[in-house]
Parts: structure tokens; C-alpha cells; sequence
């Protein structure tokens, strides 16, 4: 794939004429080219050629970026530097959300693309019109990622001059720099906007040996989904992995490739996550809207919002629809579930039916009646699961299994398509899957199974840390520790300011933070921390640091509940003493009324143990762990609450701040 729509070393850029230029890069920009457009590529040619003209080296004029799906306007490499350039053109102020928009340019290179990794980055804020910055200070960080500069039409070439005279490194290699891997990892939301506007999975996933090849599981089920469709059969595909795996972006890439309701293999993407839903609908209806003023066009977010709501719904949703006529099949032949373990039990599903639906009669399990719902296709159906392991949070919340037992007792015809990692314990299948080798529907396909985590670009390793810490094997959280804490620092501190501070050095750009809780975490109140009070997740996960509702205020703080199946770049966690080690074991509380009360229920121990799994691994890039020091004169938060699980925790060899 063509990365820049012009390229070419700086001696044939300087000679070239400015209109030949401009006809190369309208040939390659596939959308129509707009009067306001040409003039600010011109512009910005000009100011280039009179920057860099005694320069060698290249240039790159709209340089893809497909996580972000932008394209940056201009990348130069000369000697050991590679400039990034964002211009403003006519502007004359130097904006907070442009400076934002090139520093997640420079650090969206620095972090995936290949060649970019260990040279010296730098980004330029162009303001065409804006007056000169008189103190700007520019040195080399350890990193090699310059803070971003800011300068006009007249005085950038001395700053790329100084620049280049700052201690020298290696000439990057412009043809090997060309070539090397482009190996992103977006969040979630990213990935649902790069994906949705046409980019494949393959453009925006990672592709290296070291993990499993996303794109690879997306062909398998693509292939068992047109297999089903050929010939009349009815599937259901079980796609597991650890979390931060990539199996939200499976579905996601399996739903966007089959989005136009004319067509049989038309798909939706369902999840129970009420957050998850509410944060990707309004994402994807925002970005509808901005991409349509961009293009001099006008849509109402309303539409926007009821047109994405029909590729992406809840699940709830989607059955109570289904509830209406209970011999229609649904529009979609192809249902995808996000995390299907949390799928409600025939218990709670029975009580949640006949108690707030009026279906005295309803006797299923909610993946029976939804598997139910896909069968009333009279030729052919699939259904895509994906399965995270030790990832029930709530009450009724039946893992696998009662998949596992609908299919058996009720949709005999379906074929089975699975992993064999899917009898690992954290998926709670247990003897359901060696039944299920017995029977003859069942395939098993190891390219079902994404075994590494790949949210934490900086360490795969952080899903089994996490798994290590929480069995308290610690000499192998050790062990998993020394390997992930260069490139993803965990930290400890006992003052919440620190913690705070931590998160907010730490980000640059729109890298987002904030801080997040166990719903259960209820004496963090002497620190503001109340799980009481209900962030708006949409807010919380997409608004700009501006916006005191956003997750940057470090003000409201989200659990669990709002966080699972979404990440942030850097997290700061409360640890409470709802989840406290008590000599050598975990102990489970919850706090009812004045006081703490034991969780005794086993299966409600295993809900708290996966509530602080999910908060452990939310964090893509590293977090802070706060755990408070308790109050002597507190009788509901003594020191020996906190101070146990601190010290266990320091022992893996955790920095304390």
C-alpha cells in the first residue's frame, strides 16, 4: 500500500514546480479535490521549498496513518530525523488541539511503525499566519520524541536547522524505513472507526511473529461464515483469548465487512456491555458527523446515531426484538456476541423474563432463546461468540457452559466450531467440551484461539502477570515482572496525589488516563472516591481534556462495569480493602451499611476475584496502583486492611513512588 500520496528525495522536490507537484498528490487523494484544498497544498509547498531547499533527504506529503485514519501532511527525513509536520494554513494561533493532533501523530510512529522506533522524532505545528514563539526550548528526551514545536511560514527552517544540530545519530535508511512493518494496536474505539470507514483489519492490527495473527482468525471465521451460507448450515463459531486479545476487533472486523442489509450475510454486532454499546455508537456517530463537515456537508447526529445503531446494538435490544414476533427470524443471518460468557443463566434469565418482560411462561436460558432466534432462519445462520476467560463480573452470569448445554439439548443440527484452548479453566467449560468431542458437529481450529495479549503494546506479557499476581504465585509474578517493567511501568504509592500526578506526566497528546475502581471499593470516600457516583461512560471515555465529565479530571471514577471491554493508554487504580490479603490468602468483602461484610458465596468470590482481573488490565501503556493507608482511628479502613496487599505487591518488586 502506497503510504503518502507524494514522495521523492527534497533535491527533486526543490526542482520540481509546484503545480506538478500538486497534480501527483491530487492524482493519488481519492476524494475530490476542493479550492480550499489545492491552495493549502500549494501553500504548504511553498513553505517547504523555501525551508529545506539546501536540505537533502525526503518528503512525504499526506502520509497514511490507518489506526487514526488521518493522514499526516508531511513527513521529512533528514539524516537522523524524522520531522512531522502538521500545517495550519491562514491560521494565526498556535491551538491546543492541533498541537495534540501532531504530538498523536509523532507518537502513534513512534510506537507502531517499525522504522520509527529508536530515532529521533519530531513534530511541527505550522501556523501559517501566527506570530513567533520567542522561548521554545528544544533538547533531546530519552526517548528521542521531541515535544512538539511551534513556528510560522517564515521561521521554520531555522528550527528544523536546530534540530539537525543537536547530537547526531545514525542517517536513517529511507528505503528500509519505507519498508518496515506499520504494526498498530488501536483501542477499541479506534479500531471501530477505522474499520467501519473501510479499512481493513489487517491495516490497523499488528502482524508480527511474536503474536497471534488477528488477521488469520478473521479469515477463519469469514470462511466458516460463507461455508454456512453455501451450504444451508447452521454454525456457531467460539473465538477465546486472553484479555486484550483482539476479539472485540474479530467481531467487529466480521461485522463491518458484512454491513449492507441487502446482502444474506448481513451481520450484527451485539454486546451486553451497555457502556461498550453507548460509547462505540456515539463514537461512530460523532465521527460520521465530522467527516461530513469536512467534506462541506451536513448531517443531523440523530441520523447519524440510528444509522450506526443497526450495525452495533445490545444485546437486550436485539432479544426484546426478537421477543415480539417469536416466529420472524431476525434481518441479520449473522450474529456476532460479544463476550459471551457473561450471557445470563436460565435462572437469572427466567426471573429477569417473567418479572420485567410479562413472559410468564419463558423458560430459556438467555444463549438458548438467542441461539433460538437465529434458528427461526429456515436456510442458514451463524453466530460468532467471543469468549474471554475469568471475565463474569456479575450476578447470573453463566460463562460458557449453558452455550455449550443449549446446543446440545436443543440445536442438535448446529455445527460447532471451536478452539481447543476453550477447555482451558478460565473458560469454565469443564465436562461440556469432552462431551462435545464426541460429537460429530464439532470442529476444532486452533486459529479460533488468541493466545497473546495485544491491548499492552509495550508488553504481551501483562495478562499473565496479572493471572500470576492475583494466584498469588509469587515467585512467577516476579519472573513475569522483570519482564514487562521496561517497557510497561507498574508503580505503588499510598498518597493519591502521586498517583494522579503519575498518570497526568506520563500522557502526552489525547493519550487518555484516568482512574478506575472495584464497584465494591466503598471506604476510598475520606479520598473523594465514590463508587456511588456514576460517571457518564460516554462522556468519561470521549470527551476532551476541556470537559470536567471526562475520565482526565481524575474526579469521577469508573468501575468494572465501565470499563470492561474498553482501555486507556494510562490507568491510576484504588485498591480497597473489598479484595485485602489476609496472610497468605485473598479475602472477599463487601461493604453493607457501617461495616464490612464476608462474601461467602463462591461463585460471588470468583466475581470479585475477575472484577480486579478486568481493572488489572485496562491499562495499554502502564499504571499506578494507589492502595491507601487506612486510618488507625478508622475501625472500617485500619492500616492491616491495606497494609498486607501493599507490602505483597511491593514484593513483586513494584516501585513505590
Amino acid at each position: 500500500m502506497e503510504r503518502a500520496y507524494y514522495n521523492s528525495s527534497i533535491e527533486d522536490f526543490v526542482s520540481l514546480g509546484a503545480e506538478g507537484i500538486l497534480g501527483i498528490i491530487a492524482k493519488n487523494n481519492t476524494f475530490d479535490l476542493t479550492i480550499t484544498q489545492r491552495e493549502a497544498w500549494l501553500k504548504q509547498t511553498e513553505i517547504l521549498k523555501n525551508s529545506i531547499s539546501n536540505l537533502s533527504g525526503k518528503v512525504y506529503f499526506e502520509f497514511s496513518i490507518p489506526r487514526m485514519g488521518k493522514r499526516v501532511d508531511i513527513v521529512l527525513i533528514i539524516e537522523s530525523v524524522i520531522f512531522i509536520i502538521e500545517f495550519k494554513v491562514g491560521a494565526k494561533s498556535y491551538d491546543a488541539i492541533d498541537l495534540m493532533q501532531v504530538t498523536d501523530y509523532a507518537l502513534d510512529m513512534h510506537n507502531f511503525h517499525e522504522g520509527s522506533h529508536a530515532v529521533t522524532l519530531v513534530p511541527i505545528l505550522v501556523a501559517t499566519e501566527a506570530p513567533p514563539i520567542k522561548a521554545q526550548t528544544i533538547s533531546l528526551p530519552d526517548d528521542g520524541l521531541l515535544n512538539p514545536i511551534k513556528c510560522n511560514s517564515q521561521n521554520m527552517g531555522s528550527y528544523i536547522a536546530n534540530v539537525l544540530s543537536l547530537k547526531k545519530q545514525p542517517f536513517i535508511d529511507t528505503a528500509r524505513w519505507e519498508n518496515s512493518g506499520y504494526k498498530p494496536t488501536p483501542t477499541i474505539i479506534e479500531a471501530t472507526l477505522a474499520l467501519y470507514n473501510g479499512h481493513s483489519v489487517a491495516e490497523i492490527s499488528r502482524s508480527d511473529a511474536a503474536v497471534e495473527n488477528i488477521s488469520l482468525t478473521s479469515k477463519t471465521i469469514d470462511n466458516i461464515i460463507k461455508k454456512s451460507r453455501q451450504n444451508s448450515d447452521k454454525s456457531i463459531i467460539f473465538v477465546t483469548g486472553v484479555p486484550g486479545a483482539g476479539k472485540t476487533l474479530v467481531g467487529l472486523n466480521a461485522a463491518t465487512s458484512h454491513i449492507d442489509a441487502s446482502d444474506e450475510l448481513y451481520s450484527v454486532f451485539l454486546s451486553g456491555n451497555g457502556p461498550l454499546v453507548r460509547i462505540l455508537q456515539e463514537a461512530l456517530a460523532r465521527d460520521k458527523v465530522a467527516r461530513a463537515k469536512e467534506l462541506k456537508q451536513r448531517i443531523l447526529k440523530s441520523s447519524a446515531l440510528s444509522e450506526v445503531k443497526a450495525f452495533i446494538q445490545n444485546v437486550h435490544h436485539f432479544r426484546d426484538d426478537c421477543l415480539i414476533d417469536l416466529n420472524r427470524a431476525p434481518a441479520e443471518h449473522v450474529a456476532l456476541f460479544d463476550e459471551a460468557q457473561r450471557a445470563w443463566s436460565k435462572a437469572q434469565t427466567v426471573k429477569f423474563m417473567r418479572s420485567k418482560k410479562n413472559q410468564p411462561d419463558f423458560n430459556m436460558s438467555e444463549p438458548e432463546f438467542l441461539i433460538s432466534c437465529m434458528d427461526r432462519h429456515k436456510d442458514w445462520a451463524a453466530i460468532v461468540c467471543l469468549v474471554g476467560g475469568g471475565q463474569e463480573i456479575n450476578t447470573g452470569e453463566a460463562g460458557i457452559k449453558e452455550w455449550f448445554e443449549a446446543i446440545e439439548e436443543h440445536f442438535p443440527d448446529w455445527k460447532i466450531y471451536l478452539s481447543e484452548s476453550l477447555t482451558d479453566n478460565e473458560y469454565g467449560a469443564g465436562e461440556i467440551i469432552s462431551r462435545a468431542r464426541k460429537n460429530n458437529n464439532v470442529s476444532f481450529i486452533n486459529n479460533l484461539h488468541l493466545q497473546t495479549s495485544v491491548r499492552s503494546f509495550r508488553s504481551e506479557k501483562v495478562s499473565l502477570f496479572v493471572k500470576q499476581l492475583l494466584d498469588l504465585e509469587l515467585e512467577k509474578a516476579k519472573e513475569s515482572y522483570k519482564l514487562i517493567k521496561e517497557n510497561y511501568p507498574i508503580v505503588l504509592t499510598r498518597d493519591l496525589e502521586k498517583a494522579k500526578n503519575w498518570v497526568r506526566h506520563k500522557s502526552r497528546g489525547s493519550e487518555r488516563y484516568g482512574m478506575i475502581v472495584s464497584s465494591q471499593a466503598s471506604r476510598l470516600k475520606p479520598y473523594a472516591i465514590d463508587v456511588r457516583v456514576k460517571p457518564d461512560p460516554v462522556h468519561w471515555f470521549l470527551n476532551s481534556k476541556q470537559d470536567v465529565r471526562s475520565s482526565y479530571y481524575l474526579e469521577d471514577v469508573a468501575t468494572e462495569f465501565d470499563v470492561q471491554g474498553l482501555e486507556l493508554d494510562w490507568v491510576c487504580m484504588a485498591w480497597d480493602a473489598d479484595f485485602r490479603l489476609i496472610g497468605e490468602q485473598w479475602e472477599n468483602w463487601s461493604f453493607k451499611g457501617s461495616k464490612w461484610q464476608r462474601i461467602n458465596i463462591e461463585q460471588n468470590k470468583i466475581y470479585q476475584k475477575n472484577t480486579y482481573r478486568v481493572l488489572l488490565t485496562r491499562a495499554r501503556q502502564g499504571m499506578v496502583l494507589f492502595v491507601p493507608e487506612g486510618n488507625k482511628h478508622d475501625k472500617t479502613r485500619p492500616p492491616n486492611y491495606y497494609d498486607t496487599t501493599f507490602n505483597y505487591l511491593k514484593n513483586l518488586g513494584l516501585k513505590e513512588l
